[in-house]
């Protein structure tokens, strides 16, 4: 089954090192929809429906926070996993985020295997190496 997830950060690099390994979740045929800002992502979020969406917190004009809102108060992405991802890594910063609707908080830097994990579980996936047939 194709997915389709949304990244938001406005680091090129992050957003082109999360995007490969999705990609490479062999599991998944998955589809990255990268946006460098909260701006760009509010534009792209009415016009398509995504499995998950992974966004930073640090961004400039509409930061992770207010994206997130967003996402939780329109009825047509609500349910849609979110994972926020951020520098910002005190107890406090990720109890807000969880707070506000996030599904999953990791703190940056991550290991990619840690970050595949988390997708893994908010997509529905199996784990890595675990097939679905018996």
């Amino acid at each position: 089954m194709k997915r389709s997830v949304l990244v938001v950060d406005d680091s090129s690099a992050t957003r082109e090192w999360i995007a490969g390994i999705l990609e490479d979740m062999e599991e998944e045929e998955i589809e990255v929809v990268a946006c460098a800002s909260g701006f760009d992502a509010l534009r792209a979020l009415p016009s398509r429906t995504f499995d998950l969406i992974v966004t930073d917190i640090n961004m400039p004009d509409v930061h992770g926070l207010e994206l997130l809102a967003w996402v939780r108060r329109n009825p047509a992405t609500q349910g849609t996993p979110v994972l926020l991802i951020s520098t910002e890594s005190s107890e406090r910063d990720i109890r807000r985020g969880l707070a506000l609707g996030a599904s999953e908080y990791l703190a940056k830097p991550f290991p990619a295997e840690r970050f595949s994990a988390a997708a893994r579980r908010l997509l529905g996936a199996p784990p890595a190496g675990v097939s679905g047939a018996p």
